[in-house]
């Protein structure tokens, strides 16, 4: 495994929480880290800010609403432009429930339900997008940062037409993304590429979190050191298909680990981002 300050790492939704405290601290640990956000004055912020209290300048940032899913692919090409390879991904990026009295069911730019979209459909795609990134220079890993709130999919209604609720949204989003990690691992097994899931803490102080709670008491810094963990663990660098709670390998609800489910959610996924992997 490469020393921390040669790696290259690519942090999605790095302008804010637990995203922007992980590129500080891989940046202070002297990584090469590409911040991304939506907004540009929030990301030359973000970027400056990291650089005068780490004082590192190998740092770039790139833009993309990741509700779309062309953004996305513009997302990486930028990254593949600027990057041969690709040590670590942390697909971090992702929307809450919102607000606890917002229950409108909101759509993303692809109109599809856009907690699916955002915390699942971009993830998968970008991941695809970057293997050749990743495959270059190995081994390499690919964290994820789910949740453990988890709801099982119904592949009759997983955009939720018949009964929406933003929680159940948010929970099915990410058992998705976890079920995705699993899959993509076993996959992945030979090429010395590791992906693994994680859950940061529950009810850290984010802005995410208040907003869905109206309060939150975890401390943000325990769940950045989780996500850089998973990152950069030396003891971590043969492990792949995993789930965390923090710093603790634990179990995923039961519909993650069904091999029928994860392949339904596959070809599904193909077909929404319209992209062709063999499976």
């Amino acid at each position: 495994m490469k020393a921390i300050a040669n790696q290259t790492i690519l942090i999605t939704g790095s302008t804010d929480g637990i995203g922007k405290q992980t590129a500080h601290d891989l940046a202070k640990m002297g990584a090469t880290v590409l911040l991304h956000g939506r907004s540009r004055e929030k990301a030359e912020s973000v970027l400056d800010e990291i650089q005068l209290t780490t004082g590192n300048n190998k740092l770039k940032y790139y833009l993309a609403d990741l509700s779309s899913l062309t953004e996305v692919r513009r997302l990486s090409e930028a990254v593949r432009a600027d990057h041969k390879y690709l040590d670590v991904l942390i697909n971090n990026a992702g929307i809450g429930t919102g607000k606890r009295t917002n229950t409108t069911r909101e759509l993303s730019q692809d109109g599809y339900e856009l907690r699916f979209a955002v915390n699942y459909l971009a993830p998968f795609l970008l991941t695809h997008l970057l293997l050749p990134s990743l495959r270059h220079i190995t081994p390499t890993r690919i964290v994820n940062v789910a949740s453990v709130g988890q709801s099982p999919l119904n592949f009759d209604d997983v955009m939720l037409e018949q009964q929406y609720d933003p929680m159940k949204a948010y929970c099915q989003s990410k058992l998705a993304l976890i079920m995705f990690t699993f899959d993509l691992a076993e996959q992945l097994k030979h090429e010395q590429i590791t992906v693994n899931s994680l859950h940061p803490g529950s009810r850290l102080d984010t802005k995410m979190v208040r907003e869905m709670f109206d309060s939150a008491w975890g401390n943000v810094q325990s769940g950045v050191d989780a996500v850089v963990y998973v990152a950069t663990a030396p003891e971590l660098e043969s492990v792949t298909g995993k789930y965390f709670d923090q710093k603790d390998e634990e179990q995923a609800i039961a519909q993650a680990y069904d091999c029928e489910a994860q392949t339904k959610l596959w070809r599904l996924s193909e077909t929404l981002t319209k992209l062709s992997v063999l499976h």
